[in-house]
């Protein structure tokens, strides 16, 4: 063990002997650390500043990139639906009123015809609701058949390049054993004259 007493005596012995040694280099090192104090920390501050703005504009700019992407994407969706309303409105839906109803009636005939079902009548109707650029037309169709060509027919309908919305679908049992009836509410689209 080692006396307190001693250690100071041993510290006084040696600054007594080495004085010149040693206040040199308590000098130097009071000047290293008045140096670090008033120089290297507040460097070493702004340095991990400037990491941290970096690393805070790296993030911004990661996130612009992510927007703008987005941004792009948006517009070339918006562009791309654009182009299908375009081609729907020209290449799919009829022009006018006869050009739907030369469609529809000529088209769902023969339907009939190729699932042997009769049609018994049929009407149709122009449905213009406002604000809008489509008018509506409302087909009623009335058929008579069996139950398995009542479904082929419907099936060949929802299958068909036509636009036809089918509404509303209404099966009646046949009288005395008959054919069954069906009453077949669609709908079919085209621009207003005025679009």
């Amino acid at each position: 063990m080692i006396d307190s007493t001693h250690g100071t005596a041993l510290v006084r012995r040696v600054m007594a002997e080495h004085r010149r040694l040693v206040i040199p280099l308590l000098i130097a090192l009071g000047v290293n650390i008045v140096a670090y104090a008033a120089v290297v920390y507040p460097l070493s501050r702004r340095v991990a500043n400037v990491a941290e703005r970096d690393q805070a504009a790296e993030q911004a700019l990661a996130q612009a990139r992510s927007e703008h992407a987005q941004a792009s994407g948006t517009l070339t969706g918006k562009a791309r639906a654009a182009t299908e309303l375009t081609t729907f409105y020209n290449d799919v839906l009829p022009h006018d009123l006869s050009g739907a109803r030369r469609l529809t009636y000529l088209r769902l005939s023969q339907l009939a015809r190729e699932s042997n079902l009769r049609l018994e009548s049929g009407s149709y109707e122009p449905v213009t609701e406002r604000s809008s650029t489509l008018t509506r037309l409302k087909i009623q169709l009335m058929l008579s058949g069996a139950y398995g060509d009542m479904r082929a027919f419907i099936h060949q309908l929802e299958t068909a390049p036509e636009f036809v919305v089918i509404d509303n679908v209404e099966l009646a049992e046949g009288a005395d054993g008959g054919p069954l009836g069906v009453t077949l509410e669609l709908s079919t689209y085209y621009r207003n004259a005025a679009s």
